[in-house]
């Protein structure tokens, strides 16, 4: 294996916009959830003939449907992401909108028959509620509880196991007027094989270690490092869970 140093420094290199992990190849494996999110929502996407995508990061579960609707819309709120998924999605006619998180969604009410969103920030179940039409779907892939915890602990100490509790999810939506109709949760084993993954996946998804940089956490770095030569990886475990709402017709 290299260096730690070598390692480190091409992963603090590397660009992380994007919602695409195709760098990790070879260097970590997680494994995926057994519903398919993106084949369902591929298949919904055809059955409609509008759809809003929210937290759609650089538009990639939404560039690999093979059919969108006549009206395709996604939100994003980093701006990089924004220009990736412009670049991505405009040619095939979607329009990409710069949402700030926590802000309300600049459309009409009841404009949508399809509201979906992979891993989005925070569900605004009222706006979600809002913008979908009458017998109108939400379909998404959230984080579950405790996603990662193994790996954010190495760095940040044990923490309270809270947040992301896929039963409050379902009553703050039933309270927005919504039928939870499926909720699944899963966890599924993710693997790092080298200290380089490690880095991008923290410079990545920065909630999980907010204020992590290099030179900051080198001493846990180093010891994960050779976590990983003496057991061959490091092993935690990612929390996935599938949300299937309607609006009601009335």
């Amino acid at each position: 294996m290299r260096t730690f140093n070598d390692l480190v420094d091409e992963a603090a290199a590397v660009d992380v916009s994007g919602w695409s992990f195709a760098w990790l190849d070879g260097r970590a494996t997680e494994e995926r959830p057994p519903w398919g999110y993106a084949r369902q929502l591929a298949a919904r996407l055809a059955r409609v003939g509008s759809a809003l995508d929210i937290d759609t990061g650089g538009g990639e579960i939404v560039g690999e449907a093979p059919q969108l609707p006549a009206r395709m819309v996604v939100t994003e709120g980093w701006p990089p992401n924004v220009e990736l998924a412009r670049r991505r999605l405009a040619p095939r006619g979607v329009e990409v909108v710069h949402v700030e998180q926590g802000k309300p969604l600049p459309f009409p009410d009841a404009g949508f028959e399809l509201v979906s969103s992979r891993h989005p920030v925070a569900p605004d179940w009222p706006e979600i509620a809002r913008v979908l039409a009458g017998g109108g779907t939400y379909f998404a892939q959230h984080v579950g509880p405790g996603s990662a915890f193994e790996l954010i602990e190495w760095f940040l100490g044990p923490l309270a196991r809270t947040g992301r509790d896929p039963g409050h999810e379902a009553t703050a939506a039933r309270a927005a007027g919504l039928e939870v109709v499926d909720l699944r949760t899963v966890r599924c084993r993710m693997e790092f094989f080298d200290i380089g993954a490690v880095v991008y996946i923290l410079r990545k998804c920065v909630w999980w270690v907010p204020d992590f940089t290099v030179d900051r956490y080198r001493e846990p770095l180093e010891r994960l490092d050779a976590h990983i030569r003496e057991h061959g990886a490091f092993v935690a475990h990612s929390s996935r869970t599938l949300v299937e709402a309607r609006r009601p017709a009335y």
